[in-house]
């Protein structure tokens, strides 16, 4: 078929109906969402299309419906007790700063990039328009894998990004916020947006190239899974129910806030292995070792005060291992 029909037209939703009809699709054992998901393609009339406008609203729909409840959360004082940096609140200047430069990346980063992805996926041999969608048995085993990709791929980029150079013209933006709160998830320098979403991405298409077994829609169950944890990570709470309670090696946003808090250590995203193997956790370990000896046996009043003065200790620790990159930037541009 050819993906230069006209969007919505006549001809594209007949070529596309013959697409499932030559592929032999039994529409009578189809699910609901198996069925909508074909009649998407269809109304569309062009499967480029239909992929790249699904994928972005995903994106766009998930991202923004998940920092929503962290919102509220942020302006209620009764959640402040399991906020990790309790006097830092985001304002909603600063909510509406980091949404528009959210905004900008989405429109002029992940919106061509993912627009594009169609072409890609097929040529690897994802399927896409395709029905019935993978059983579950299918799909767990590759979720795990692109977990496990992407977090090894980011905490090497991640690294590499507080390099002097690339921290100083890419990474600073994203450490901003000392006490980042979930839209900042994804406020980070262009640059950094395409470095780092490549370990989202390539995850599964490295997948798929392999083992010509992978549907956009287990892609799509992937990118969802991703944006939930990338934001909660940002979160700036910890509470007693968070995952990282639950698995004991999900890195969570008390493991994440420590990284922007003090600058260093905790470059992983979803597990905590990687910081634990090669020991680039060691700050944060002796830090939570420090708070809690200090706090043993005090009130809740005491343990408040104490918490909040060893936060604001770490976080100057930290504004002054940030300037100490940036200097060794700056005597790099001299040499």
């Amino acid at each position: 078929m050819s993906f230069n029909s006209t969007f919505g037209s006549a001809a594209g939703q007949l070529a596309t109906a013959q697409l499932y009809a030559d592929a032999g699709t039994d529409y009578t054992t189809l699910s609901w969402a198996e069925k909508q998901w074909m009649a998407w393609y269809i109304w569309i009339g062009n499967p480029l299309i239909a992929t790249g406008i699904a994928s972005f609203l995903l994106h766009e729909t998930v991202y923004f419906g998940r920092c929503i409840p962290w919102m509220i959360v942020d302006a209620i004082p009764y959640f402040r007790k399991w906020k990790l940096q309790p006097a830092k609140i985001p304002t909603p200047e600063e909510q509406w700063e980091c949404t528009r430069g959210v905004l900008f990346s989405h429109f002029t980063v992940e919106g061509p990039a993912i627009l594009l992805f169609h072409p890609v996926a097929e040529a690897v041999g994802m399927s896409t328009w395709q029905v019935p969608f993978p059983s579950w048995q299918t799909m767990l085993p590759q979720l795990a894998f692109f977990f496990f990709f992407e977090d090894m791929f980011h905490y090497f980029s991640h690294q590499l990004l507080h390099t002097p150079l690339l921290y100083k013209h890419i990474h600073k933006l994203h450490h901003k916020y000392s006490a980042p709160f979930g839209l900042a998830a994804e406020y980070a320098h262009p640059l950094e947006v395409m470095i780092l979403g490549t370990g989202t991405i390539v995850g599964p298409l490295l997948y798929c190239w392999f083992t010509q077994n992978l549907h956009i829609f287990t892609v799509y169950i992937w990118i969802m899974l991703r944006l939930f944890q990338a934001i909660d990570a940002h979160s700036g709470y910890d509470f007693p129910w968070s995952l990282q309670y639950i698995v004991p090696f999900w890195s969570g946003a008390e493991h994440h806030d420590f990284h922007h808090m003090a600058f260093v250590n905790n470059f992983s995203t979803s597990f905590r292995w990687w910081d634990r193997v090669l020991g680039t956790d060691d700050k944060y370990l002796a830090y939570r070792k420090r708070v809690r000896a200090a706090t043993k046996g005090l009130d809740a009043a005491h343990r408040k005060a104490v918490e909040e003065k060893m936060v604001a200790e770490a976080e100057q620790e930290g504004f002054a291992a940030e300037k100490e990159v940036e200097r060794k930037a700056e005597s790099k541009k001299v040499q």
